[in-house]
């Protein structure tokens, strides 16, 4: 720790303390590895889907607040996990305006019209405010996975992932579960010195491009300044990755507790093994914080439907088969989460507890049905956050989504301020 300061480790020290996903990290990891954890850690997960749910047949009745209400069509494949986990009612994203981005500003609450002159805007997701902690210790400070499937119409919107940097910059994410596979599992055979003059090669290269962009600095206007702001923001982002990747070599990829997946796989058998690839990288501890950006279009394909899932969004105007292709994809969505609980709790911690009580796990989408962008679908379950499962929360009418991120936060010991548009944690929901 009295190691003189040079400008790289100052850049380090400087940005760490603005809280850029794991910075806090660099320099530190050796220090903090060397003494066991006194309990074991918190993970996070995200699960978003695109075009929303059936309203009528997803949503508990309002008038069932609490414990005992009746668990509707939609969610009745959860029957068993129903002490669980807990639906919240009323919660949406007031500057969202986009009908078809079912996440993009999920995890932000962001006004995309925030800056002057600009028609997009996004800011930090909730899973980058807690990776920033929960990275600390692991080889990826987060995991970002996504369907295979591609194109304009996947329901989710812009974005790499459902991860947006602090400067709402998107984060890039593992299509597939075979590429997911590979990232967590596949062994590099690069010698450890090539792997090293690769890393110093690269910083190299990043030290002669901040040169050059410092030189630019005198006489730009106050626009052009805040653009190479972002610049500079951009290669402290790439410099945290290089550091990360510095950390961890030598160090052996974990054994992959699960075969490597085949190729082709879409649809329903797709969410499935990227599920089980999120159990394996809690397992084996590789990262404590994942999203994923689930596949919609070949989940319908998957289930012999020829609904377009855009048409199938819009069953309101015409109901019959869109709106039965609509409960189909609800109760295979609810049937694959269920199977989900069950490996969480079926998993064994070190000290014999289950997964599952150490997992926080938000499942939900940006878009309720149609272009409908209230009552955003919300349900939450784990019992790694001290938040109320097993209920039915009906909150007060336009209460912010990120007001639901926020006590999630702080369910896990993240001490959040705010996040996004939010006004203050739900205390109905903390335990």
């Amino acid at each position: 720790m009295n190691t003189p300061s040079t400008r790289r480790r100052f850049l380090r020290s400087s940005t760490a303390l603005i809280a850029l996903p794991a910075l806090e990290s660099l320099g530190f990891r050796r220090f903090a590895s060397a003494a066991a954890p006194a309990s074991l850690p918190k993970r996070l997960i995200f699960l978003g889907f695109g075009w929303g749910i059936t309203n009528e047949t997803w949503f508990p009745d309002l008038k069932q607040p609490g414990t005992d209400y009746t668990l509707p069509l939609g969610l009745k494949p959860l029957a068993r996990h129903k002490a669980d986990f807990t639906v919240v009612q009323g919660l949406w994203n007031k500057y969202s305006n986009e009908g078809h981005w079912g996440s993009t500003m999920w995890l932000t609450g962001a006004n995309r019209y925030a800056q002057a002159g600009q028609s997009f805007h996004n800011s930090i997701s909730a899973d980058q405010v807690a990776a920033a902690k929960f990275g600390l210790h692991t080889r990826f400070a987060s995991l970002q996975l996504n369907g295979s499937e591609g194109g304009d119409m996947s329901g989710h919107g812009p974005g790499l992932s459902m991860a947006w940097d602090v400067s709402g910059k998107p984060i890039g994410g593992h299509k597939g579960p075979v590429e997911a596979f590979h990232r967590l599992f596949s062994k590099d055979t690069t010698p450890i010195e090539q792997q090293k003059a690769m890393l110093a090669q690269k910083r190299s290269v990043l030290d002669t491009v901040r040169e050059n962009a410092n030189a630019m600095k005198r006489g730009l206007s106050k626009t052009d300044a805040a653009k190479l702001d972002e610049y500079f923001q951009g290669i402290r982002d790439i410099e945290t990755r290089l550091s990360k990747d510095e950390q961890w070599i030598g160090v052996p990829q974990p054994k992959a507790p699960l075969p490597e997946p085949p190729l082709g796989l879409a649809g329903r058998e797709e969410i499935k093994l990227m599920y089980d690839i999120i159990i394996a990288a809690l397992q084996t501890d590789s990262t404590r914080v994942l999203t994923y950006r689930q596949p919609v279009n070949t989940l319908l394909t998957s289930l012999g439907l020829k609904v377009h899932p855009h048409d199938m969004s819009h069953y309101h105007s015409t109901l019959g088969e869109k709106q039965e292709a609509s409960q189909q994809r609800d109760l295979a969505q609810s049937e694959l989460l269920a199977g989900l609980i069950d490996k969480l709790k079926a998993t064994k911690e070190a000290d014999g507890t289950r997964l599952f009580d150490h997992v926080a796990l938000a499942y939900g989408s940006n878009i309720r049905t149609e272009h409908n962008l209230d009552n955003c679908p919300t349900l939450l379950t784990g019992g790694g956050a001290d938040i109320k499962l097993g209920h039915n929360l009906v909150v007060s009418k336009d209460t912010p989504l990120c007001n639901a991120w926020l006590t999630l936060l702080h369910g896990l010991g993240i001490q959040a301020e705010r996040h996004g548009d939010s006004s203050g944690v739900i205390k109905e929901l903390l335990a």
